[in-house]
């Protein structure tokens, strides 16, 4: 029997996301738009996943730094909601929480992102004992987190050396260089999570099948999420191909691709297999565009399975 406390460590951002909604168009220059909806909720990656995955069951804490203020205020009271355990996270008055602005405009959205605490996390703020509570790592946002970006190979290979399986979500380079020296990294993930165009842009290559060709010379499993084309994942050598559970009715997709990691790694950490792992996460992708913002439509088991049921049929 484990003696593990928690199921699963997350390592990674944390900040509040102030989404604005039926914005009459972008922005301009000298110009001011009106949003006639406007809601600020728990950002990032790394908490969307957290406190998900946590909605669905699992124990969940959280290493990660925010500032002494009201948005940091709001990162512990919003985890500590949804019973992730905030004890391992740093607050730091010299840095301000992160922040991300998202404007919603028809089927597509524009970021801006104040890193604040986001860059001061680093990798000796995890130590081994602290690891050692998990059964399983996850990390995301590699670009977003400066702090840490030189030492996650480190992260990897220490949370392995205490037998802790690991995920990888590396997200969006908003400088767009595209210089993740996965080679060395993606040897210590047992499951990798690019989106479609993460990586066709970290590979180099014009499809996704060409992608997962060369990144699967260095990976373990790889899963690929293609927003409403699906899934598709690497495994054994196999392909896996999964249609998503499709939503007419999309109120935003903010996070949908870190439920999908929830929904994954949910089912991974019981055991279940590469493709109804992925099957549920293709689910729980689906589940979080029915209310606004990456968790809002998460608050426990009974009701996540309820949606899932009346919205897209789902009966296991």
């Amino acid at each position: 029997m484990s003696n593990k406390k928690f199921d699963v460590i997350v390592v990674g951002e944390l900040n509040v996301d102030l989404i604005l909604n039926s914005i009459e168009s972008f922005p301009e220059m000298g110009k001011e738009k009106i949003a006639d909806e406007m809601n600020l909720m728990l950002g990032s990656s790394s908490a969307i996943f957290a406190s998900n995955l946590s909605a669905l069951g699992a124990k969940v804490a959280f290493i990660g730094k925010i500032g002494n203020d009201y948005f940091g205020d709001l990162v512990i009271e919003e985890l500590t909601r949804k019973n992730v355990d905030v004890g391992m996270i740093i607050r730091d008055g010299n840095c301000k929480t992160g922040a991300t602005i998202i404007l919603n405009y028809s089927e597509d959205r524009a970021m801006i992102t104040h890193p604040g605490a986001m860059n001061e996390l680093t990798l000796n703020d995890i130590t081994r004992e602290k690891l050692s509570f998990a059964k399983h790592l996850h990390f995301s946002s590699y670009y977003l987190q400066n702090g840490m970006k030189n030492n996650v190979k480190d992260l990897f290979k220490l949370a392995k050396e205490n037998g802790l399986t690991t995920s990888f979500d590396m997200q969006w380079d908003p400088k767009e260089e595209w210089d993740m020296n996965y080679k060395n990294i993606l040897p210590q993930v047992d499951v990798f999570f690019p989106n479609e165009q993460e990586l066709l842009n970290l590979t180099n290559k014009k499809d996704i099948v060409m992608g997962l060709d060369e990144l699967s010379k260095h990976s373990n499993n790889i899963v690929v999420k293609m927003n409403n084309k699906g899934s598709m994942s690497w495994s054994n050598n196999n392909f896996h191909s999964i249609k998503a559970f499709l939503n007419e009715n999309v109120v935003d997709a903010i996070g949908a691709g870190d439920s999908f990691n929830a929904g994954f790694i949910f089912k991974y950490i019981q055991g279940k297999d590469i493709k109804e792992c992925q099957e549920f996460g293709n689910l729980m992708g689906a589940v979080n565009t029915t209310a606004p913002g990456g968790t809002s439509a998460f608050n426990d088991y009974e009701q996540i399975m309820k949606i899932a049921k009346e919205k897209f049929g789902y009966n296991k």
